[in-house]
């Protein structure tokens, strides 16, 4: 289904048509097989990050494109619509850019051109295998030795970790509580960063997930991104984009998954007339687009607040919310309307429905975005 969409300038109409032509040349032709294998596909995010895709919401003084976020999370949506992995990769890199770009030291910035231009792969190292979503609690250290920080404990569930360049590593330089955290930018191959086997995940395969431990990695102290006691305030500012990224991504691979369903209800025969003419399935495909075009509403709302400087925290909780929700459902019925067609691999939105699941879980359960939103309504 075409999107109808309203862009702000014509540059932006033009990125999204080099999305979808990277998109379907680039993404939609390997996703299976990369899924099949579990395989990382590097030179995909290299590719994109040479055109550009990868920097999109960042000065142009930096290697980025100087884009609106709403023009971004639309380049991440057609992304997703064809390869949810590929998409998530991208938000989870731009992700990773966002602290050296938001509170690096100008010699930091002089590294953000290869990150933009996919060079640099990063990785985000927030939750630990005992903290997930209390980020707060984190246990990881970092002591001060010399010119350096030695830093010891272990992450979990990190995206790129077996292929990430860099990671930003959120670690505890001071007392317990938020405002004993600060962030580093470690490089990838520095001496006593060791990340595990890569976890055997429901979807998402060819994106590799793992542990990461440390054991007295030593980090320059020229590393420390904004200042000791700084990472906790990062962290929180970079998953309020982070969220929009995921909102963004669920709205593509619904869309994906309701476009197959709507091919194949009208070319399946039953009882002498396609299936869409039932109004059972009908009814379900008709909710379905309604929810999708809810939920891209929902997130370029919150984008364009984002973008005018204005508050927009409880809008992305919002937006993550419903959007990845609304995935699970709408992939969940594409499923039931192929029916057993739908259960099988040679149709793709069986892997729909079990990546869409992983959409809840990151960048925040939406139970934390329940908490964030219902903490909101408590203060008026």
């Amino acid at each position: 289904m075409t999107v109808d969409r309203i862009l702000p300038t014509d540059e932006a109409h033009d990125l999204l048509g080099l999305a979808t032509e990277l998109a379907d040349g680039e993404l939609a032709p390997k996703a299976a097989a990369f899924e099949e294998r579990a395989e990382f596909p590097r030179e995909v995010l290299r590719t994109l990050g040479r055109a550009g895709l990868l920097g999109l919401p960042y000065a142009e003084e930096y290697g980025g494109a100087a884009q609106p976020y709403e023009v971004y999370l639309q380049v991440l949506e057609i992304l997703a619509s064809r390869w949810l992995a590929v998409a998530e990769a991208v938000s989870v890199h731009t992700l990773s850019c966002y602290p050296v770009a938001a509170f690096g030291s100008d010699e930091q910035r002089k590294l953000l051109p290869d990150m933009l231009g996919g060079e640099l792969l990063g990785a985000y190292c927030l939750s630990e295998p005992q903290g997930g979503s209390d980020a707060a609690a984190l246990t990881t250290r970092a002591d001060r030795d010399g010119d350096a920080y030695l830093v010891s404990g272990t992450k979990a569930w990190i995206t790129h970790a077996r292929t990430a360049d860099f990671y930003n590593v959120f670690c505890r330089t001071g007392g317990p509580g938020p405002k004993g955290i600060s962030c580093l930018l470690a490089d990838a191959g520095t001496a006593g960063i060791t990340p595990q086997a890569a976890e055997r995940t429901m979807g998402l395969r060819a994106s590799p997930v793992a542990q990461i431990a440390f054991d007295e990695a030593r980090v320059p102290a020229d590393r420390l991104i904004g200042g000791e006691g700084m990472g906790f305030t990062i962290a929180m500012s970079a998953l309020d984009s982070g969220r929009l990224g995921i909102a963004a991504c669920a709205v593509g691979l619904a869309q994906a998954a309701l476009d197959y369903a709507v091919s194949y209800a009208r070319e399946r025969q039953q009882f002498g007339r396609s299936i869409i003419d039932f109004q059972g399935l009908g009814f379900m495909l008709a909710d379905a687009a309604t929810q999708i075009s809810a939920a891209r509403a929902l997130t370029l709302a919150a984008a364009r607040l984002r973008d005018a400087g204005r508050p927009y925290s409880i809008e992305a909780a919002k937006a993550k919310l419903f959007a990845t929700d609304m995935a699970m459902r709408v992939t969940t019925d594409a499923v039931q309307v192929l029916g057993g067609a739908g259960y099988v691999a040679d149709h793709p939105v069986e892997r729909y429905m079990r990546e869409a699941k992983v959409l809840q879980i990151v960048e925040g359960t939406n139970q934390i975005q329940r908490m964030v939103i219902s903490r909101a309504l408590t203060k008026g």
